[in-house]
């Protein structure tokens, strides 16, 4: 092999069943889904986390398992959740990263060691339901198979992004809130951290919640919250970003913007120390997902991140079937002023991105891995770990095998450190 070139290999998986639902046209075959997240404790172990559990656009329940009932279903934002007992879950796995021979890696293979529920202070599992309301009046509706309401949960959590902090517990990011939640080694949520003025969004959770991240969060676009996170190699510092641009002032506003708000906090009390505008590839870059007809500008999303020093972080930027992963250091001269963390600051960070010319420092991006060049590589990367300076760990979202779609970990080993 090119040794100028990253080694790829896919390590085996079992990816077994938990569930059949059987629905007038096909049965759903529900998987664990532990794609959402990927980290790496100081102690070596590797840790994933799952989203809300099994969720469906409507389009796809109706004509792929025939639910004609939710044809008179909520707003276009609306998903069916069939099997609210399969909810959020962080995961501890053992890597078994195969033997070198001749150049090529063969017979590794991940495992998971021990799944665990995330759990409210009283142990019993939490939903992936959502929590109710939002500052910008922006919620995703829930129904079941046969088109009712879900009632919103205050405790519901869709978690998306997991860092595993040195004293052994771990931080998880939310997309509801969005918020982050503080857990400890037994999934149980010591704390969850929401924007200011969203209080009353998690009022009459099982676990103690804070009003302590930036009012500006509770204006992401929907389903668009916290999915990136890292944490600092001395535990002090959170690192994550959003998704994708906050609708602010409005949803036009997210749609049309380049860049995507990434923050660091104090892990203490939850402080915002540094913000940066990290910059969005053009849609028409991703060019697997473009020949697929589908790369729109609101398309394009970050989704996971790793820190790699004290100021430096790989951060993987993707649409759907194109994963690109980035560099980026978080220098003083990049940070925003304090003007763009406020709500009233007009035009929004997302306005000027939106325009010809952006005006605010931006992070300095340097590209070490684009799946386009590595057609071996599948969809839907979402988790990422670092293994050692030169190798990473990454796995995609199966959506609980929704779609018929298994989990699969690749190990990509760079011939030079990053």
């Amino acid at each position: 092999p090119n040794m100028d070139l990253p080694i790829i290999t896919c390590l085996e998986f079992a990816d077994e069943p938990v569930r059949e639902l059987c629905f007038p046209r096909k049965t759903m075959v529900v998987r664990q889904g532990l794609g959402s997240g990927l980290t790496r404790g100081a102690d070596g172990r590797f840790w994933a986390v799952g989203d809300r559990g099994p969720n469906l656009k409507l389009k796809l329940a109706i004509e792929t398992y025939g639910l004609d009932a939710l044809r008179e279903g909520a707003s276009k934002s609306a998903k069916m959740m069939p099997a609210l007992e399969v909810g959020p879950a962080m995961a501890e796995l053992r890597v078994d990263e195969g033997q070198l021979e001749d150049g090529w890696v063969e017979d590794g293979r991940v495992e998971i060691v021990r799944l665990i529920p995330l759990a409210g202070g009283d142990g019993r599992p939490l939903s992936g339901l959502p929590t109710p309301g939002s500052a910008n009046g922006l919620r995703e509706p829930a129904l079941d198979s046969d088109g009712r309401l879900h009632a919103p949960d205050p405790g519901g959590v869709d978690s998306e992004g997991i860092a595993a902090a040195p004293d052994g517990s771990f931080w998880i990011g939310d997309e509801y809130g969005p918020s982050l939640l503080r857990v400890d080694g037994a999934g149980r949520v010591l704390c969850r951290w929401v924007p200011e003025g969203e209080e009353a969004t998690v009022a009459g959770a099982p676990y103690p919640c804070a009003a302590l991240l930036p009012a500006i969060a509770a204006l992401r676009q929907v389903n668009r919250g916290f999915e990136a996170l890292a944490i600092s190699p001395d535990g002090s510092r959170l690192h994550l970003a959003f998704q994708s641009p906050l609708a602010h002032p409005d949803v036009a506003a997210h749609e049309a913007a380049r860049h995507v708000r990434l923050w660091t906090l104090d892990a203490a009390d939850g402080s915002l120390i540094a913000q940066y505008a990290y910059p969005l590839d053009s849609p028409e870059t991703f060019r697997r997902d473009l020949a697929e007809g589908r790369a729109e500008r609101s398309d394009v999303k970050v989704s996971e991140m790793a820190a790699i020093g004290a100021e430096r972080l790989l951060i993987l930027e993707r649409v759907s079937a194109t994963t690109k992963i980035y560099a980026v250091t978080l220098g003083l001269d990049r940070r925003l002023g304090e003007e763009q963390i406020r709500v009233e600051t007009r035009p929004t960070l997302e306005q000027r991105s939106a325009g010809e010319e952006f005006g605010l420092p931006v992070l300095d991006k340097r590209l070490l891995f684009d799946s386009d060049n590595h057609r071996e590589v599948g969809c839907d990367l979402e988790g990422m770990a670092v293994i050692d300076n030169r190798t990473l760990l990454l796995v995609n979202d199966n959506d609980f095998g929704i779609e018929d779609v298994r989990t699969r970990f690749w190990k990509v080993a760079f011939s030079e450190p990053f």
